[in-house]
């Protein structure tokens, strides 16, 4: 199985503090924004303008994840919440070669799969700590497959 890391999520409450603090502050670009009416977020990518060179620039019409540097994710809800105990930091994200294989792999080492793969793109599981980790297939989703397509929620992530 391959693996590559993508991005760490940090949720915010105030998105144009946040991105003067990560742009002007800290010297990242943003990469990628994506707003969604129907969840009521806004997610917007960071990367360092070192990675961002190191990849060849910022590719016209991609996602972020394409760029496959490291980057940081901001996600800000619209409609406010209470980020206390560290639900500021969301979760981890990597891409993996074979979703399923990954999560099999994960399942046969007693890990429980929070968010299934039921779209073949994307799954959710936690570490022993509780971090979060957003495990993504590479290139297109791959065909539903049981028993990940009927499989439910567990806990949260």
């Amino acid at each position: 199985m391959s693996i590559e890391f993508l991005h760490s999520m940090v949720r915010v409450t105030d998105i144009d503090a946040s991105l003067k603090f990560y742009c002007d502050g800290l010297g990242l670009t943003e990469v990628g924004r994506y707003d969604s009416e129907a969840g009521r977020f806004t997610l917007v990518f960071l990367a360092s303008p070192a990675d961002i060179e190191r990849c060849g620039g910022i590719p016209e019409g991609k996602s972020p994840t394409d760029m496959q540097i490291p980057m940081i994710e901001l996600t800000h809800n619209w409609d406010p919440e209470d980020y206390g105990g560290g639900r500021n930091f969301g979760h981890l994200a990597y891409s993996v070669s074979d979703i399923y294989a990954a999560v099999e792999k994960l399942q046969g080492l007693g890990v429980t799969i929070n968010r299934p793969p039921r779209d073949g793109r994307m799954a959710f599981v936690r570490s022993p700590d509780g971090i979060s980790v957003e495990l993504l297939q590479q290139g297109k989703p791959l065909a539903p497959k049981e028993p990940w397509a009927s499989a439910e929620n567990i806990g949260s992530w």
